[in-house]
């Protein structure tokens, strides 16, 4: 786990030394890769989120928690292992109503909450860089009957790469805006692994989505799987 929070805590850190993080409009979708307007949007989440409660692992600079409070009329808490990626996420959209920022580990959150959400979902955060084991049936303890989780992840294929053959994580690499890079470990399955995984949970997979950055890329970029709760 340190090399984990090293890796994320030196990037925040050198986003943050680049200047004092100001209010932000609120974007006009939910992204579920790095590319915008790329697969669809916040309806997996479900059709209709007003006063609904959702949670989202791993916020970030909190764009897609902003756009479910303020589009969508959601009540929304994000959750990021990093101190220093809550403050900025604080300074743009602290002025929302609906929508809070907490910094912590998802596991340690989700043990600690009494709370039960109508939507749960991850964008490149916590699901697939904790241990799913753990992370997945925290989750489903804390979601809803019949609600809906949502992740995206690196498609384990990505690059020509190949799947994991076993249910260890292998090494990754973050890159910092500096251009250097840091390792972490990542849970890199198929949508058959991830499938027995979320099942062991007591969640049932209902889809599993192929994104690629273009239509001319070879291999795809982003795995993005939705489940719900049995």
């Amino acid at each position: 786990m340190p090399a984990q929070v090293s890796a994320w805590h030196f990037q925040a850190f050198q986003r943050s030394a680049a200047g004092p993080a100001q209010a932000l409009p609120v974007l006009k979708r939910m992204e579920w890769t790095t590319r915008r307007g790329l697969g669809p949007g916040a309806e997996i989440l479900g059709r209709d989120l007003r006063q609904r409660s959702v949670l989202e692992l791993g916020c970030g600079p909190g764009h897609n928690a902003a756009h479910l409070a303020a589009r969508h009329g959601a009540i929304v808490t994000g959750v990021d292992l990093v101190g220093l990626q809550v403050r900025p996420a604080r300074s743009h959209y602290g002025r929302l109503d609906r929508v809070t920022f907490v910094a912590g580990h998802a596991v340690t959150f989700l043990q600690a909450t009494g709370e039960q959400y109508d939507a749960i979902y991850s964008v490149f955060g916590a699901i697939g860089l904790v241990a799913p084991e753990l992370l997945l049936p925290a989750i489903a303890e804390h979601l809803r009957a019949g609600r809906i989780l949502a992740f995206s992840v690196p498609h384990p294929a990505r690059g020509g790469r190949r799947p994991s053959s076993d249910d260890r994580p292998r090494w990754d690499f973050v890159t910092l805006p500096d251009g250097s890079r840091l390792p972490i470990a990542r849970w890199e399955f198929d949508a058959n692994r991830w499938d027995a995984h979320l099942a062991c949970a007591g969640l049932r997979a209902t889809s599993a989505m192929e994104l690629r950055g273009s239509r001319h890329d070879r291999w795809p970029t982003t795995l993005l799987i939705t489940a719900r709760k049995t």
